[in-house]
Protein backbone atom coordinates (compact mmCIF):
# COMPACT_ATOMS: atom_id res chain seq x y z
CA UNK A 1 0.00 0.00 0.00
CA UNK A 2 1.65 3.31 -0.97
CA UNK A 3 0.89 6.89 0.64
CA UNK A 4 -0.26 7.96 -3.46
CA UNK A 5 -2.83 5.22 -3.28
CA UNK A 6 -4.21 6.69 0.27
CA UNK A 7 -3.75 10.13 -1.35
CA UNK A 8 -6.05 9.22 -3.99
CA UNK A 9 -8.82 7.08 -1.76
CA UNK A 10 -9.13 9.89 0.16
CA UNK A 11 -9.66 12.75 -2.67
CA UNK A 12 -11.79 10.38 -4.51
CA UNK A 13 -13.99 10.14 -1.23
CA UNK A 14 -13.91 13.81 -0.66
CA UNK A 15 -15.10 14.94 -4.31
CA UNK A 16 -17.44 11.84 -4.56
CA UNK A 17 -16.22 12.04 -8.21
CA UNK A 18 -13.43 10.79 -10.37
CA UNK A 19 -12.93 13.15 -12.82
CA UNK A 20 -12.74 15.78 -10.53
CA UNK A 21 -10.39 13.91 -8.27
CA UNK A 22 -8.20 13.00 -11.00
CA UNK A 23 -8.06 17.08 -11.62
CA UNK A 24 -7.06 17.85 -8.32
CA UNK A 25 -3.92 15.39 -8.38
CA UNK A 26 -3.02 15.84 -11.90
CA UNK A 27 -3.38 12.81 -13.27
CA UNK A 28 -5.82 10.86 -16.05
CA UNK A 29 -8.83 9.25 -14.93
CA UNK A 30 -7.97 6.17 -15.73
CA UNK A 31 -4.35 6.60 -13.68
CA UNK A 32 -7.50 7.14 -10.62
CA UNK A 33 -9.64 4.35 -11.58
CA UNK A 34 -5.87 2.23 -11.70
CA UNK A 35 -4.88 2.99 -8.44
CA UNK A 36 -8.24 2.50 -6.41
CA UNK A 37 -8.60 -0.86 -8.46
CA UNK A 38 -5.15 -1.80 -6.84
CA UNK A 39 -5.63 -0.61 -3.41
CA UNK A 40 -8.96 -2.56 -3.12
CA UNK A 41 -7.42 -5.67 -4.50
CA UNK A 42 -4.83 -4.87 -1.91
CA UNK A 43 -7.50 -4.98 1.06
CA UNK A 44 -9.45 -7.29 -0.68
CA UNK A 45 -12.66 -5.37 -0.45
CA UNK A 46 -14.69 -2.86 -2.52
CA UNK A 47 -14.31 0.62 -1.14
CA UNK A 48 -16.42 2.62 -3.50
CA UNK A 49 -19.92 2.06 -5.59
CA UNK A 50 -20.81 4.11 -8.71
CA UNK A 51 -23.55 6.55 -8.67
CA UNK A 52 -25.32 7.90 -11.59
CA UNK A 53 -23.73 11.30 -9.60
CA UNK A 54 -20.13 9.88 -9.57
CA UNK A 55 -19.30 7.82 -6.61
CA UNK A 56 -19.79 6.71 -2.78
CA UNK A 57 -17.93 5.19 -0.27
CA UNK A 58 -18.98 1.51 0.98
CA UNK A 59 -19.53 0.76 4.56
CA UNK A 60 -15.82 -0.58 4.37
CA UNK A 61 -14.83 2.65 2.72
CA UNK A 62 -16.37 4.75 5.08
CA UNK A 63 -14.45 2.81 8.32
CA UNK A 64 -10.68 3.17 6.54
CA UNK A 65 -11.29 6.67 5.56
CA UNK A 66 -10.50 8.52 8.97
CA UNK A 67 -7.28 5.80 8.86
CA UNK A 68 -5.96 6.80 5.61
CA UNK A 69 -6.64 10.66 6.31
CA UNK A 70 -4.46 10.19 9.68
CA UNK A 71 -1.97 8.53 7.42
CA UNK A 72 -1.70 11.05 5.08
CA UNK A 73 -1.43 13.66 7.98
CA UNK A 74 1.22 11.80 9.69
CA UNK A 75 3.50 11.86 6.59
CA UNK A 76 3.04 15.73 6.30
CA UNK A 77 3.79 16.04 9.43
CA UNK A 78 7.12 13.98 8.95
CA UNK A 79 7.84 16.05 6.04
CA UNK A 80 7.86 19.34 7.30
CA UNK A 81 9.70 18.22 10.24
CA UNK A 82 12.45 17.51 8.37
CA UNK A 83 12.16 20.46 6.25
CA UNK A 84 12.76 22.56 9.25
CA UNK A 85 15.72 20.33 10.42
CA UNK A 86 16.67 21.79 7.15
CA UNK A 87 16.33 25.30 7.88
CA UNK A 88 14.08 25.76 5.11
CA UNK A 89 11.38 27.29 6.72
CA UNK A 90 10.53 29.43 3.34
CA UNK A 91 11.54 30.37 0.23
CA UNK A 92 8.43 30.64 -1.55
CA UNK A 93 4.88 31.70 -1.23
CA UNK A 94 2.14 31.82 -4.09
CA UNK A 95 -0.98 34.73 -2.69
CA UNK A 96 -4.33 35.35 -4.42
CA UNK A 97 -5.35 38.96 -4.15
CA UNK A 98 -9.16 39.47 -5.07
CA UNK A 99 -10.08 42.44 -3.36
CA UNK A 100 -8.19 46.26 -3.19
CA UNK A 101 -5.13 45.91 -1.24
CA UNK A 102 -6.23 48.70 1.57
CA UNK A 103 -9.24 46.46 2.84
CA UNK A 104 -6.79 43.02 3.13
CA UNK A 105 -4.11 45.18 4.77
CA UNK A 106 -1.65 43.60 2.08
CA UNK A 107 0.78 46.60 2.42
CA UNK A 108 1.35 46.10 6.67
CA UNK A 109 1.33 42.39 5.73
CA UNK A 110 3.67 41.67 3.59
CA UNK A 111 6.01 44.52 4.98
CA UNK A 112 5.75 42.03 8.39
CA UNK A 113 6.11 39.33 6.12
CA UNK A 114 9.25 40.47 5.05
CA UNK A 115 10.82 42.14 8.37
CA UNK A 116 10.88 38.78 10.21
CA UNK A 117 11.67 36.19 7.31
CA UNK A 118 13.61 38.00 4.96
CA UNK A 119 14.67 35.07 3.09
CA UNK A 120 11.14 34.55 1.80
CA UNK A 121 9.45 35.27 -1.56
CA UNK A 122 6.21 36.89 -1.96
CA UNK A 123 4.29 36.16 -4.96
CA UNK A 124 1.27 38.08 -4.91
CA UNK A 125 -1.48 36.92 -8.03
CA UNK A 126 -4.64 39.31 -8.98
CA UNK A 127 -7.60 37.17 -10.22
CA UNK A 128 -11.18 37.28 -9.35
CA UNK A 129 -12.66 35.65 -6.13
CA UNK A 130 -13.78 32.39 -7.73
CA UNK A 131 -10.39 31.74 -9.56
CA UNK A 132 -8.74 32.68 -6.38
CA UNK A 133 -10.55 30.05 -4.62
CA UNK A 134 -10.69 27.34 -7.04
CA UNK A 135 -6.83 27.93 -7.58
CA UNK A 136 -6.22 27.07 -3.64
CA UNK A 137 -8.29 24.09 -4.28
CA UNK A 138 -6.26 22.91 -6.74
CA UNK A 139 -2.83 23.78 -4.85
CA UNK A 140 -1.88 26.23 -7.24
CA UNK A 141 -2.13 29.04 -4.86
CA UNK A 142 -0.54 28.72 -1.12
CA UNK A 143 -3.50 30.37 -0.12
CA UNK A 144 -5.32 33.54 -1.15
CA UNK A 145 -8.24 35.91 -0.01
CA UNK A 146 -12.03 35.01 -0.40
CA UNK A 147 -15.00 37.02 -0.22
CA UNK A 148 -17.96 35.26 0.83
CA UNK A 149 -19.17 31.54 1.75
CA UNK A 150 -16.42 28.50 1.16
CA UNK A 151 -18.00 25.42 -0.57
CA UNK A 152 -15.02 23.39 0.15
CA UNK A 153 -14.57 20.62 2.39
CA UNK A 154 -10.71 20.05 1.51
CA UNK A 155 -10.48 24.13 1.63
CA UNK A 156 -9.96 25.45 5.09
CA UNK A 157 -10.56 29.28 5.66
CA UNK A 158 -9.76 31.91 8.54
CA UNK A 159 -12.13 34.51 8.70
CA UNK A 160 -10.48 38.21 9.03
CA UNK A 161 -13.59 40.16 9.01
CA UNK A 162 -17.00 40.86 7.91
CA UNK A 163 -17.34 42.99 5.09
CA UNK A 164 -20.52 45.45 5.27
CA UNK A 165 -22.90 45.65 1.76
CA UNK A 166 -24.92 48.11 0.47
CA UNK A 167 -27.76 48.58 -1.74
CA UNK A 168 -27.33 51.48 -4.29
CA UNK A 169 -29.43 53.22 -6.95
CA UNK A 170 -29.51 56.04 -9.29
CA UNK A 171 -30.37 59.25 -7.52
CA UNK A 172 -33.08 59.92 -10.11
CA UNK A 173 -34.59 56.97 -8.86
CA UNK A 174 -35.22 57.99 -5.06
CA UNK A 175 -39.08 58.08 -5.74
CA UNK A 176 -39.23 54.06 -7.08
CA UNK A 177 -37.59 53.32 -4.54
CA UNK A 178 -38.84 54.33 -1.05
CA UNK A 179 -37.85 53.61 2.76
CA UNK A 180 -39.50 50.18 3.76
CA UNK A 181 -40.29 49.24 0.35
CA UNK A 182 -37.95 46.86 -0.73
CA UNK A 183 -39.98 44.76 -2.78
CA UNK A 184 -40.15 47.92 -5.47
CA UNK A 185 -36.14 46.38 -5.22
CA UNK A 186 -37.27 43.39 -7.87
CA UNK A 187 -39.34 45.34 -9.97
CA UNK A 188 -36.04 47.93 -11.04
CA UNK A 189 -33.24 46.18 -13.74
CA UNK A 190 -30.23 45.44 -11.62
CA UNK A 191 -26.17 45.49 -12.49
CA UNK A 192 -24.93 42.27 -11.63
CA UNK A 193 -21.69 41.03 -10.93
CA UNK A 194 -19.35 38.31 -13.19
CA UNK A 195 -20.23 34.40 -11.92
CA UNK A 196 -16.83 34.35 -11.44
CA UNK A 197 -16.99 36.98 -8.82
CA UNK A 198 -18.11 36.21 -5.20
CA UNK A 199 -20.27 39.30 -4.70
CA UNK A 200 -22.44 37.28 -7.71
CA UNK A 201 -23.47 34.61 -5.19
CA UNK A 202 -23.86 37.22 -2.29
CA UNK A 203 -26.15 39.05 -4.78
CA UNK A 204 -28.49 36.36 -5.43
CA UNK A 205 -28.26 35.36 -1.64
CA UNK A 206 -29.51 38.87 -1.08
CA UNK A 207 -32.56 38.40 -3.74
CA UNK A 208 -33.26 35.00 -1.88
CA UNK A 209 -33.81 36.72 1.75
CA UNK A 210 -35.58 39.89 0.58
CA UNK A 211 -37.68 37.39 -2.06
CA UNK A 212 -37.17 39.14 -5.29
CA UNK A 213 -36.43 37.99 -8.52
CA UNK A 214 -35.24 41.55 -10.48
CA UNK A 215 -34.38 41.36 -14.17
CA UNK A 216 -30.39 41.58 -14.93
CA UNK A 217 -29.34 44.33 -17.41
CA UNK A 218 -25.20 44.03 -17.25
CA UNK A 219 -22.97 41.90 -16.37
CA UNK A 220 -19.13 43.39 -14.96
CA UNK A 221 -16.73 41.82 -13.14
CA UNK A 222 -15.48 45.59 -11.84
CA UNK A 223 -17.06 47.06 -8.66
CA UNK A 224 -15.56 50.55 -10.45
CA UNK A 225 -17.99 49.60 -13.37
CA UNK A 226 -20.87 48.68 -11.46
CA UNK A 227 -20.67 52.06 -9.76
CA UNK A 228 -20.21 54.00 -13.01
CA UNK A 229 -23.57 52.29 -14.83
CA UNK A 230 -25.49 52.99 -11.57
CA UNK A 231 -24.62 56.67 -11.64
CA UNK A 232 -25.55 56.97 -14.96
CA UNK A 233 -28.95 55.47 -14.38
CA UNK A 234 -28.51 51.76 -15.85
CA UNK A 235 -29.72 50.05 -12.30
CA UNK A 236 -29.41 48.82 -9.10
CA UNK A 237 -26.08 46.80 -7.42
CA UNK A 238 -24.73 45.56 -4.33
CA UNK A 239 -21.45 47.31 -3.55
CA UNK A 240 -19.33 47.66 -0.60
CA UNK A 241 -20.44 50.19 1.99
CA UNK A 242 -17.15 52.30 1.91
CA UNK A 243 -17.37 53.28 -1.88
CA UNK A 244 -21.53 53.10 -1.80
CA UNK A 245 -20.88 55.93 0.78
CA UNK A 246 -18.20 57.75 -0.88
CA UNK A 247 -20.26 57.86 -3.96
CA UNK A 248 -23.50 59.31 -2.33
CA UNK A 249 -21.42 61.90 -0.82
CA UNK A 250 -20.93 62.88 -4.24
CA UNK A 251 -25.10 62.88 -4.78
CA UNK A 252 -24.37 60.41 -8.04
CA UNK A 253 -25.90 57.82 -6.51
CA UNK A 254 -28.67 56.86 -3.68
CA UNK A 255 -27.68 54.51 -1.23
CA UNK A 256 -30.76 52.27 0.65
CA UNK A 257 -31.43 53.03 4.10
CA UNK A 258 -32.74 49.66 5.33
CA UNK A 259 -30.87 46.83 3.78
CA UNK A 260 -26.63 46.00 5.14
CA UNK A 261 -25.83 42.72 4.27
CA UNK A 262 -22.46 41.59 5.25
CA UNK A 263 -19.74 39.13 3.65
CA UNK A 264 -16.95 37.21 5.16
CA UNK A 265 -13.26 38.36 4.18
CA UNK A 266 -11.67 34.63 4.34
CA UNK A 267 -7.93 33.73 4.32
CA UNK A 268 -7.95 30.54 2.16
CA UNK A 269 -5.75 27.54 2.11
CA UNK A 270 -5.95 23.66 0.92
CA UNK A 271 -6.51 21.34 4.10
CA UNK A 272 -3.13 19.50 2.65
CA UNK A 273 -0.98 22.54 3.71
CA UNK A 274 -1.96 22.58 7.29
CA UNK A 275 1.02 22.06 9.37
CA UNK A 276 2.95 23.36 6.70
CA UNK A 277 5.97 25.93 7.84
CA UNK A 278 5.30 28.63 4.87
CA UNK A 279 1.48 28.44 5.90
CA UNK A 280 2.12 28.40 9.73
CA UNK A 281 3.87 31.50 9.21
CA UNK A 282 1.39 33.43 6.92
CA UNK A 283 -1.47 32.26 9.43
CA UNK A 284 1.25 33.77 12.22
CA UNK A 285 1.71 37.13 10.47
CA UNK A 286 -2.09 37.55 9.76
CA UNK A 287 -3.10 36.95 12.89
CA UNK A 288 -1.13 39.75 14.13
CA UNK A 289 -2.16 42.68 11.46
CA UNK A 290 -5.92 41.35 12.32
CA UNK A 291 -5.32 41.26 16.16
CA UNK A 292 -6.80 38.04 16.18
CA UNK A 293 -5.60 34.53 18.18
CA UNK A 294 -3.50 32.03 15.31
CA UNK A 295 -6.27 29.91 14.06
CA UNK A 296 -9.04 31.29 15.33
Amino acid sequence: MEIYQLRTFVTVAQQGHLTQAAELLHLSQPAVTAQIKALEEEVAMQLFERTAGGVTLTRVGQELLPKAQAILAASRDILHHARELKGQVATKAKIGISLPPEILRLGPWVAALLATHPLLEVQLQTALTVDVLNAVRKKELDAGFYLGKNPYSNVHTLKLAELPLRIVFPSAWAAKVQAGQLKELGKLPWVVFSQFCSLSKITNELWRELNISPKRVVEADSLAISLELVAAGVGVALVREEEALSWARTSRLTVMPDVRKLAELQFVYSVDRVGDPVLEVLLQSLSVIWQMEPNK
